[in-house]
C-alpha cells in the first residue's frame, strides 16, 4: 500500500545526501559533555577512574552524568567511549568463558550473523545466559559492573534488559556494511517504509547498543566504524540499498582504538560498521550489549528464570561474604531477571498494595536482601510462573 507524501510517512526515494551532509555538518559541543575527558574525532571519550571518584563524593553528580550521556546520545553525536569501564581480571575470566563455548559451538554453528559474511567470524548467540548457567560467579561479578548499569539507566531508566553476543572478528574479517541496530535495522527500507515516521524517532529510544573490548584493539583490527551525529537523519533506516550513502559513510567515519577493558555506548539509530581485522594475530573479542527498555522487546529469547535460579545462591554467598555490597548484587540482578511485571495473569497476580505487582527482579532483590535461601527462591519463581499462566 502506497501513502501519500506526508511528514507522518518516511520514503527511500525522498533519502537525500545533502540531508545527510547537513545533518553532518554539526560538531559535538563540547559544554554539552563536560565531564569527558577528551573528544577524539568528535566523540566524548571518559575515565572511568576519575568519573568514580566524582560520583563517589556527590549523589548528584550521578544524574548530572546520565543526563551528559542521554544528551551525547540523542541530540550530541550519538557515541561516547568508557575507557577502563570494566576490570581486566573480570574481563579475563570471561573471556576465557567465551572462548569455551567459541570451541565448543564451532563445528555445529551455522555461521550467521548480521551485516557480515557468514563464517568471517566468530559469533555467540545468548551469551548472556550461557555465561550466567557456565560460571555464575564471573557472570555476577561482570554485570556487578557501576558504568554497564549507569549506562543503561541513562539512556532506559530503571527496569531495563540486557542481552549480550560475543563477536570475534578473525584477522583477514572483512568490515560489515554500514547500518542501524535494532529494532527497524534489521528492516529492509520496504519493511521500514511502512511504520511511521514518528517509530522511526521511537524505534532508537528503546535500546542501548554497547561493546565492551575483550582484548586491545588497535586501528589495524578493525574497531567499529562510526558515523557521528548520524542518529539524527529522519531517513536513516531507509539507506541499506544504497552506494551513495555508503561511500559517504567509508569517507567519513570515525574509526577508534580501545583499549581491554574500555567499553563503548551508542544510540542505536547511528549509522556504524565492524571495521575489516588487516592485523595478523589480533583475534579481535568484543561482547555485544543490546540493552532494552522494559517496554520493548529484546532481539533475543533469555531463560530469565533459569539464569535467576542458577545465579541466585552465587550471589547470596558473594553477598555474605562481603564480595559485592548491595550496589553490585542489584546490578547483577538487573543483567539477569526480569524487570517488568507484565504481561501477566492480573486474576491470578493482582497488583496489591500499587500499580502493578512486583517484578521478579524487585523479588530477588529483596530475597537476597532478606537471605532467603535458595529453595525458597525457586518456590517463589515456581508459584509466579504459575500466577503469569493464562
Amino acid at each position: 500500500m502506497n501513502h501519500p507524501t506526508s511528514p507522518r510517512w518516511l520514503r527511500a526515494d525522498e533519502a537525500r545526501l545533502d540531508d545527510l551532509r547537513s545533518v553532518l555538518s554539526a560538531h559535538t559541543d563540547p559544554a554539552g559533555c563536560p565531564q569527558a575527558a577528551r573528544l577524539l574525532g568528535d566523540v566524548p571519550v571518559y575515565d572511568c577512574a576519575s568519573l568514580r571518584e566524582r560520583l563517589a563524593r556527590s549523589v548528584e553528580a550521578r544524574d548530572a552524568l546520565m543526563a551528559e550521556w542521554a544528551w551525547v546520545w540523542e541530540e550530541g553525536p550519538g557515541i561516547l567511549v568508557l575507557q577502563g569501564a570494566v576490570a581486566a581480571p573480570e574481563v579475563d575470566a570471561v573471556t576465557a568463558r567465551f572462548q569455551d563455548i567459541i570451541d565448543r559451538e564451532r563445528s555445529s554453528s551455522s555461521g550467521g550473523d548480521h551485516f557480515a559474511k557468514a563464517g568471517a567470524n566468530d559469533r555467540v548467540w545468548n551469551a548472556l545466559e550461557k555465561l550466567c548457567r557456565i560460571d555464575p560467579v564471573s557472570f555476577a561479578r561482570y554485570y556487578a559492573n557501576d558504568m554497564i548499569a549507569l549506562a543503561s539507566q541513562a539512556w532506559l531508566g530503571p527496569a531495563y534488559q540486557i542481552t549480550s553476543q560475543v563477536n570475534n572478528v578473525r584477522p583477514g574479517g572483512a568490515a560489515q556494511t554500514p547500518h542501524r541496530d535494532y529494532h527497524l535495522g534489521f528492516c529492509s527500507p520496504a519493511q521500514a517504509e511502512r511504520y511511521p515516521a514518528h517509530v522511526h524517532r521511537l524505534s532508537p529510544m528503546l535500546t542501548l547498543q554497547g561493546a565492551v573490548a575483550h582484548v586491545d584493539m588497535p586501528l589495524e583490527s578493525g574497531p567499529t566504524l562510526y558515523l557521528p551525529h548520524s542518529q539524527k537523519y529522519a531517513h536513516g533506516y531507509l539507506l541499506a540499498d544504497r552506494d551513495d550513502f555508503r561511500a559517504h559513510f567509508a569517507e567519513h567515519r570515525v574509526q577508534l582504538p580501545l583499549g581491554k577493558g574500555d567499553a563503548v555506548f551508542f544510540n542505536p539509530a547511528l549509522l556504524h560498521a565492524a571495521g575489516e581485522n588487516r592485523s595478523h594475530d589480533i583475534q579481535r573479542m568484543a561482547n555485544l550489549l543490546q540493552v532494552s527498555s522494559a517496554f520493548g522487546r529484546a532481539m533475543e529469547s533469555v531463560d530469565r528464570d533459569g539464569m535467576s535460579r542458577t545465579l541466585y545462591p552465587h550471589l547470596l554467598a558473594m553477598l555474605g561474604q562481603g564480595e559485592l555490597d548491595g550496589d553490585g548484587v542489584d546490578r547483577a540482578v538487573a543483567a539477569c531477571a526480569e524487570g517488568y511485571a507484565f504481561p501477566t495473569n492480573l486474576d491470578r497476580d493482582p497488583p496489591l498494595g500499587g500499580l502493578a505487582p512486583e517484578s521478579p527482579q524487585a523479588v530477588m532483590r529483596r530475597a537476597l536482601r532478606e537471605g532467603w535461601t535458595p529453595e525458597q527462591w525457586s518456590g517463589w519463581l515456581d508459584i509466579a510462573a504459575h500466577k503469569r499462566l493464562t
